[in-house]
């Protein structure tokens, strides 16, 4: 993926996450306590927010080391551990379909492989 579509992504993404945060605290808050899922919601917000923080750090990274080997594999984990993690939380805590705890943890990995794929670009590329 190319810095400046990174950086198009993390726009995007920080656009939802603060959209979400908001429309949670204030519009569905009533809803998500009545599910019992304010909790899984505010976590699906935090690790969206955390992860596009770390996406636009990829982004402006590639922008000025656009050889760096890592950074391509990098973004494409942290962007799918957004989609599949938090989405899947915020699909849960809406709907209540249970089964989408278990594909929370794959989006979990992404994040792992994302934060060690930006190490090892670091390390190897400095």
């Amino acid at each position: 993926m190319k810095a400046k579509s990174i950086l198009g992504i993390a726009s995007i993404s920080g656009a939802l996450a603060v959209g979400l945060g908001a429309f949670g605290a204030h519009g569905l808050e009533p809803i998500l306590i009545e599910n019992g899922r304010l909790d899984t919601f505010e976590t699906a917000v935090n690790y969206h927010f955390y992860h596009t923080l770390a996406l636009l750090g990829i982004g402006i990274l590639a922008l000025i080391k656009p050889t760096w080997k890592g950074l391509n594999f990098a973004s494409w984990s942290m962007t799918l551990g957004i989609v599949i993690f938090s989405g899947s939380l915020y699909i849960l805590s809406l709907s209540g379909i249970t089964w989408l705890g278990a594909i929370t943890p794959i989006g979990g990995v992404g994040f792992i492989l994302g934060w060690l794929s930006l190490g090892y670009s670091v390390t190897k590329n400095s």
